[in-house]
């Protein structure tokens, strides 16, 4: 083989994995340009519009508004009860499917279904099931359960969000059950039987022995749907109540201003969304190191 040819084979192998890391990193870099740019915007820094001064009244401005409070409160609210209400279905869904012995393929069929329906489509399913003409206001009024479809609770603008929850439910309860579902199903009989013989029952053997082994994934599952909720701008749009806002939605309006200027408001309260996602993250990170270090 010539020697040209085969200098051009090695720099060849040598590139290759950077061409095949090189689309990442161009996505990468897109998502650290975007994230570096809305800080310095929070901070007032907008250079093609010749502001650059670095300020922190922007941020003083986002603090001192009246319905920031009460927005960061309905947010975390939101999350807090999406989480656990995912939590409780998810770890009963991947229960039931792994009592059930179903195959591999039929476990992760049944949980990546619902993953794969987009939000938005899963809001116009609630709103269809559940708003004053849809088909469950309909059906409990032709039992005589309710009066009118206009007495059942409505899932639009609802101040408790009982709407955006059941749509988070939908999604988030197979997520759950994804974290979940291999290690549940992989922990060994022998622990429920050697629990059975001391006298425990199924329901006994199964949140003293199986549900502790899956913690840490658990742990790690509701820390990443708290997180999703909580930063979450198209359900609370599309289903969450006039007052008070979820923040992104606030964080959204004032970006929609019409003075650019304004921009560095909607941007500061991205900068407080960005500070409880990063102690989400300090938390799944902390659990993650716990796991390791018990392994």
């Amino acid at each position: 083989m010539p020697m040209n040819a085969l200098t051009a084979r090695r720099l060849k192998r040598r590139l290759a994995p950077y061409a095949l890391i090189a689309p990442a990193v161009v996505l990468v870099g897109v998502f650290l340009y975007g994230v570096v740019a809305g800080v310095l915007q929070g901070f007032g820094i907008m250079p093609f519009i010749g502001k650059t001064t670095f300020t922190f009244d922007y941020w003083a401005e986002a603090l001192a508004r009246p319905d920031l409070a009460s927005s960061v409160g309905f947010s975390l609210y939101l999350s807090l009860a999406s989480s656990l209400v995912a939590l409780v279905g998810g770890i009963v869904l991947c229960a039931a499917l792994t009592s059930a012995r179903a195959p591999r393929l039929v476990q992760l069929l049944d949980i990546q279904i619902p993953l794969m329906t987009a939000h938005t489509l899963v809001v116009l399913f609630v709103v269809s099931l559940f708003a004053g003409s849809g088909l469950v206001p309909r059906m409990l009024h032709a039992c005589g359960l309710v009066e009118g479809a206009s007495s059942f609770p409505s899932v639009v603008g609802d101040p408790s969000g009982w709407g955006l929850v059941l749509t988070y439910a939908w999604k988030e309860i197979p997520f759950v059950a994804f974290c979940t579902v291999t290690i549940m199903a992989n922990v060994s009989e022998r622990f429920g039987e050697a629990a059975s013989t001391m006298g425990a029952t199924p329901l006994r053997s199964f949140f003293a022995v199986t549900l502790p082994l899956c913690r840490g994934a658990v742990a790690k599952a509701f820390l990443v749907v708290f997180a999703f909720a909580f930063g979450s701008y198209e359900v609370p749009f599309l289903l969450g109540p006039t007052l008070p806002k979820a923040l992104p939605v606030l964080a959204f309006i004032e970006f929609q201003d019409p003075d650019i200027a304004n921009r560095c408001l909607a941007m500061a309260m991205n900068g407080v969304m960005v500070l409880i996602a990063s102690a989400l993250a300090l938390a799944y990170f902390a659990v993650l190191r716990r796991e390791r270090r018990q392994r």
